[in-house]
């Protein structure tokens, strides 16, 4: 028998139609087995970071279950991916179509070469943070034992770090 473990996954787009790109992702979690998609947050335009020369994202956050392994269900979010942009990011931090992290797995402290959870700089981004409070606001980071709300709280002031929810005009061109 499976067993079921809960999963948030930061997700975002700067290329193209970005909210429906996210829309398109999800679609296609949805259509994963042994994934469930329980809880997706609002939609947020956000301002780039690192590499601030380029076109501003719309991201979200997801709450899934999953009876994948933690590497495992990174292979499956890098197809995705892969699936939906076939030209990828050129560089690290760069635009790309579609994003998909996991930023939380269960209460997971876990270190590969390739993943390590929970994702090592979600606490220093409101992109991550205030999509996540829509979802899981009490949510509390394993190592820092503080909860997405109070985390966001500490950077939230910081304007480099812009975050606004998408306008009534620009869900409505997403799902209708």
């Amino acid at each position: 028998m499976a067993i079921w473990k809960t999963v948030y996954l930061s997700i975002g787009s700067n290329k193209g139609h970005k909210a429906k790109n996210l829309s398109r992702a999800i679609e296609c979690l949805e259509k994963e087995e042994g994934i469930q998609v329980e809880k997706v947050s609002g939609f947020y335009r956000t301002a780039p970071q690192n590499f601030t020369d380029q076109d501003w994202f719309v991201n979200a956050a997801l709450k899934v279950q999953t009876t994948s392994t933690p590497e495992g269900l990174l292979d499956r979010l890098k197809a995705i991916e892969s699936a939906l942009d076939k030209d990828g990011k050129p560089f690290r931090f760069g635009p790309r179509v579609i994003d998909l992290d996991i930023i939380y797995f269960d209460n997971l402290v876990f270190k590969t070469e390739r993943l390590e959870l929970p994702h090592p700089r979600m606490h220093e981004r409101c992109f991550v943070l205030r999509p996540l409070c829509d979802i899981a606001q009490g949510l509390v980071h394993p190592l820092l034992h503080q909860t997405a709300d109070e985390l966001l709280q500490q950077i939230e002031t910081d304007k480099s770090q812009a975050v606004m929810p998408l306008d009534q005009e620009e869900i409505s061109e997403i799902f209708y």
